[in-house]
């Protein structure tokens, strides 16, 4: 199913356009292949990096990148299933710290992150073209099923140039 940008909320756009597949479930994939593949690859001695001071570690980045995919897929479900309930948005800044990032190790947080893709894709993989079109509130703005498809991918294609390009690059 193809994505219309006209409808999606400004702020999402930057990460839908960082997207390069046009069908949903291989955005899905490629995108959770990707970053299996880089947040399994980090040494533990990299762990508590931060490129400045007040950004988040390289685990709690990876934490961030779970709690929003959740976060993102609970709001899918919901309007798939036609629940016309206004939800709440959620403040990340917030979420970060209770995330228990520095009491796990990157490998099981990176299996984590490879397991809830795995079920992301199910839940999606499970939606009719018509779940898919559903749309709902989220934070006060409209959103549709597919597009929360999009973002979750999109959302993860950011942080992983983010992660790859400030943490992890050879330059710093």
């Amino acid at each position: 199913m193809l994505l219309n940008l006209e409808s999606i909320p400004h702020f999402y756009k930057n990460y839908i356009k960082q997207v390069e597949e046009t069908d949903l479930i291989q955005a899905l994939r490629v995108s959770g292949n990707r970053m299996s593949e880089i947040a399994h690859s980090i040494p533990e001695s990299k762990a508590d990096y931060r490129y400045a001071d007040g950004k988040w570690t390289v685990r709690e980045l990876l934490c961030h990148m779970i709690d929003a995919e959740r976060i993102f897929t609970y709001r899918a479900l919901r309007f798939a299933r036609n629940d016309k309930t206004p939800l709440a948005g959620f403040e990340e800044n917030d979420y970060a710290p209770q995330a228990n990032a520095e009491g796990r190790s990157l490998k099981k947080i990176a299996d984590e992150m490879a397991r809830l893709r795995a079920s992301t894709i199910d839940l999606f993989e499970g939606f009719t073209p018509e779940m898919l079109t559903r749309k709902g509130l989220a934070n006060n703005n409209e959103l549709s099923v597919v597009g929360l498809g999009f973002i979750i991918a999109g959302h993860e294609t950011h942080h992983r140039h983010v992660l790859v390009e400030r943490y992890l690059s050879d330059k710093k």
